[in-house]
């Protein structure tokens, strides 16, 4: 860190104790006030309320969670007057909205920023559903989504992607254009959903302000990211299951641990109860994940019929301060320190007593920061990052033991964080080659954050050449496809050729697969041909979709 980005953040840390000396440590403890009065029906806005667009996610059998937020003044903590709204929904069987299964209010309420999150249960499993809102005599676009099949029945397809990792300033979310032309029945996203830094210029586009630390100003950053038309588009098009990772919050920070040493870790709490609200106010998640002050329920687990059981997870809220400090180097003695840990014993338990119940075929871990011990040095020495899995071995061993020894089907992890692409073997030790192979994790690059990116950097074949257990290496954007059958794995890694500006095609740089009962990955295909960018899919090119066609019909 700069000695200026080191004063600025001081400043910055002392305008937040004030803000926090002033404003009181409630929010630490206290849940949402409770509503007061009459919601307004009829409410008249400064603007669209349904700038935001909207969303669906944490699809289970029979229901889905519907999310959107009125904000007719986005980029102004919202523009809405200090009262609660109320809201209608709607759930249909078609895109017309004309065969109407679902229909309710829900009470947009001030203390939650107007945001408005709706719990549909009592569909029927493994099917598209259409849904939208309503305010007064506005209403919102309408978007789709869709249930998992019913825990244990048999499912012969899973169509997926997973992505993270969106910085706006480094460019615009072309992928997410690509992304919403795929044929897909969810998306994971698996962090960086925001950046808190302060603006800069001389980039694609710019954060307004300062680095965000209070509520209204993570308001304020989530809304610019939402108001993205490609971003918007794929959350109308698909559920999505979320995770945080720092940026949400702050760049590296660990549990009460902020980046910055010696910053009050109760003022730092304070800052994270604000970035926690302003997270799950824009987030598709369940009333479970409702924050209390700096604590919220992320981690939790989807099952897909008979065929893949997701444990989403959670690497930062309960995660001991890095051992060796946050950025790379060589292992100090706290790396095989066996109380540190990224999930905390809790969650660490509640990971294992799944997998080891888990009957499907697929046991996914759609989870932060890379698992694989990598050397990022040539020769003897040894190089590895204090953030990730590799910072905090006893763990990552605990783990890796337990896939040896209880032996879960097809253990798949799921990764975000770093801004490449990466396939990776996992092996409990990775001194020598000759340690079992005991699961496969697919790393997704980034959405922007990087920006435009390269197929190779300058240490690619350093890379691959210290580190066997690595099968795939790229520096390009975009995010990873995946399709996944009783007998196989499939990871497509589509890349963008640029994102500091529009427009750009994708093509799938490589595909990798895992066959069932087969620890490891292998390539399918490698360097695809690029495509030109879609227009966003009208409802005419719905229909044209046998499987959303099929979808659509009375069941």
């Amino acid at each position: 860190m700069t000695d200026s980005r080191r004063r600025y953040r001081r400043e910055r840390h002392l305008f937040s104790r004030r803000a926090f000396l002033a404003g009181g440590a409630s929010l630490i403890a206290a849940p949402a006030a409770p509503l007061i009065g009459q919601p307004r029906q009829t409410p008249r806005f400064a603007g669209p309320p349904f700038s935001l667009g909207v969303a669906s996610g944490d699809p289970t059998a029979d229901g889905v969670m519907l999310w959107t937020r009125l904000a007719p003044v986005p980029l102004e903590g919202g523009g809405m007057p200090d009262e609660a709204v109320e809201v209608q929904w709607t759930v249909a069987a078609d895109e017309h909205m004309t065969r109407v299964v679902q229909r309710g209010t829900s009470i947009a309420l001030p203390d939650r920023g107007h945001a408005v999150h709706v719990e549909v249960r009592g569909l029927e499993p493994d099917r598209w559903y259409w849904y939208r809102f309503r305010t007064g005599s506005e209403a919102s676009r309408v978007g789709r989504t869709r249930t998992l099949p019913a825990a244990g029945s048999p499912a012969g397809q899973l169509r997926m992607a997973f992505a993270s990792c969106q910085h706006y300033e480094m460019g615009y979310f072309t992928a997410y254009r690509h992304m919403a032309a795929e044929d897909l029945d969810v998306v994971f996203h698996l962090g960086d959903y925001i950046y808190e830094y302060d603006g800069r210029d001389g980039r694609a586009r710019k954060h307004p302000g300062d680095e965000i630390e209070l509520l209204r100003d993570y308001r304020n950053r989530h809304a610019l990211y939402k108001l993205d038309p490609d971003l918007q588009e794929a959350h109308a098009r698909f559920p999505f299951i979320v995770t945080w990772d720092d940026h949400e919050v702050d760049n590296n920070y660990a549990d009460g641990a902020s980046e910055e040493e010696g910053f009050a870790s109760e003022l730092f709490l304070r800052r994270r109860a604000e970035a926690y609200q302003a997270y799950f106010e824009h987030m598709p998640l369940r009333p479970g994940s409702t924050p209390v002050g700096p604590q919220m329920q992320l981690y939790r687990q989807f099952e897909y019929g008979d065929l893949a059981s997701f444990f989403v997870l959670d690497t930062r809220q309960y995660r001991t301060d890095q051992p060796c400090g946050d950025q790379q180097g060589a292992a100090c003695a706290g790396v095989s320190d066996p109380a540190a840990t990224l999930l905390g014993d809790t969650q660490e338990q509640w990971l294992f007593n799944g997998l080891d119940r888990s009957p499907s075929r697929w046991n996914v871990l759609p989870q932060q920061v890379m698992m694989a011990r990598i050397d990022l040095a040539p020769g003897a020495d040894e190089m590895i990052s204090m953030d990730q899995w590799s910072g905090y071995d006893a763990a990552r061993r605990r783990l890796m033991e337990f896939l040896a020894s209880r032996r879960p089907a097809n253990p798949i992890v799921l990764t975000g964080d770093i801004h490449t692409n990466w396939v990776n073997d996992l092996r409990v030790d990775y001194a020598g080659e000759g340690s079992p192979v005991v699961g496969t994790e697919f790393v997704g690059t980034s959405i922007t954050s990087g920006g435009d990116g390269s197929d190779v950097r300058a240490n690619t074949a350093g890379i691959l050449a210290e580190n066997a257990s690595v099968r795939f290496f790229n520096n390009q954007r975009g995010y990873v496809r995946c399709v996944v059958t009783p007998e196989r794995w499939t990871s497509d890694y589509r890349v963008l050729e640029y994102v500091t500006h529009q427009g750009s095609p994708i093509s799938t740089r490589a595909s990798f697969v895992v066959e069932n009962g087969r620890p490891g990955a292998h390539t399918a295909r490698m360097q695809g041909k690029a495509v030109a960018l879609p227009n966003p899919l009208s409802r005419s090119e719905l229909d044209a979709n046998p499987r959303e066609r099929a979808a659509g019909r009375p069941g």
